[in-house]
């Protein structure tokens, strides 16, 4: 029996690679069925992982403490919802969110400060950088002894994961527009705060949004690393470190696709709304061009 769950997942696996590899070749002008294509490959390629890691994990018998299986994950994911819901709100809508906003908002005001003097450029900037090589363990239990257990040390957190990547992006961004562009504005008698809003702003929305993206991630795996080193009884970094302990891997696992899902959710808000945003630029305007 547990030979025909290895045999069977694999079966499907090939039948599923089959299939992504006709789907991929698929040529067609129809927009519906290109955005189909899209969602079907990647969606088959994932059910197919979860398949197979089900007939592996059942077919040699794999301990569940070392590696449940994904029906096993998905069963104590259900009966849990309460329990990762008051998690996925302690971290995510507390801890992520506002350390998220108050990191990327105070990296780009920084940036536009230190654009505008040359001094901050010099200083702050190389400053900037060697902060943004500290490690998260060893900032995280710093954080926690200022701000205390709560929520507000792992929002200190974020905020420090978050920042550099909006300042070090925003003053590249800035940088962008070509000097024939700033010398037209130059022309036109304007001043550093419409060249700012008309010029340099707009060519550096690619830099940001890029860098939104990057901390969206980011400040998801430092709310969650924070939690390690001290936090009320809730939070999805204190749930997979407890349960760790109790050898409860199952919950540990649906912890973690909690996690994922979030996590991903976030970016793909965050690039649609940069769509939305930079319509203009080639790299949208390929994207929607066939």
């Amino acid at each position: 029996m547990t030979s025909g769950f290895l045999y069977g997942a694999i079966a499907f696996w090939l039948t599923a690679w089959a299939i992504n590899e006709w789907l991929v070749r698929v040529k067609t002008k129809d927009r519906t069925a290109q955005q189909a294509i899209r969602i079907a490959v990647p969606l088959l390629f994932g059910i197919s992982i979860l398949v197979l890691w089900e007939g592996i994990v059942r077919g040699f018998n794999v301990p569940s403490v070392l590696l449940p299986p994904p029906s096993m994950i998905w069963t104590r994911l259900i009966n849990s919802l309460p329990t990762l819901w008051a998690d996925f709100r302690q971290t995510f809508l507390k801890s992520v969110i506002t350390g998220y906003v108050m990191g990327c908002g105070l990296g780009f005001l920084v940036a536009i400060a230190i654009d505008r003097s040359p001094f901050l450029q010099k200083g702050l900037l190389p400053l900037g950088n060697f902060v943004s090589a500290l490690p998260v363990v060893g900032v995280a239990p710093i954080m926690v002894m200022w701000f205390g257990f709560d929520w507000q040390s792992k929002v200190a957190v974020v905020v420090m994961m978050t920042f550099f990547p909006m300042l070090v992006n925003t003053i590249s961004g800035l940088a962008a527009a070509s000097q024939m562009e700033k010398d037209l504005m130059h022309t036109y008698a304007a001043s550093w705060f419409q060249t700012l809003v008309k010029l340099r702003l707009p060519a550096a929305w690619p830099f940001i949004f890029n860098a939104l993206k990057i901390n969206s991630t980011l400040a998801l795996i430092g709310a969650i690393v924070a939690e390690f080193f001290g936090t009320p009884i809730v939070g999805m970094g204190f749930r997979i470190s407890t349960e760790v302990g109790r050898m409860n891997v199952d919950m540990v696992w649906a912890e973690i696709a909690v996690a994922a899902v979030a996590g991903s959710a976030f970016y793909g808000i965050v690039a649609l709304v940069e769509r939305a945003v930079t319509f203009w630029h080639p790299s949208v305007r390929g994207g929607q061009t066939s």
